[in-house]
């Protein structure tokens, strides 16, 4: 997946933030197809793959950190 080039680094955007901006770049890329621009399509494709990719990052990161901290002693053991 390419990435967009003249998007700056999302670190610092918030992922609720990373979800609104996939949502109107969907939006958008509905219109760009709906008229038929593809230049704009393939821009707005790449946009979306940045924040896209941005977003499951910071899913996955969240998701490890939340089964680190937490404690399965008390769970079944089947070995």
């Amino acid at each position: 997946m390419m990435e967009h080039p003249l998007i700056s680094s999302l670190d610092d955007v918030s992922i609720e933030d990373l979800g609104k901006k996939i949502s109107e770049l969907s939006k958008k890329m509905a219109i760009a197809q709906r008229t038929g621009n593809g230049y704009l399509c393939d821009q707005l494709r790449m946009a979306l793959n940045t924040y896209q990719n941005k977003h499951t990052q910071r899913l996955q990161e969240m998701y490890k950190k939340e089964t680190e901290d937490k404690n399965f002693d008390d769970k079944i053991d089947i070995s």
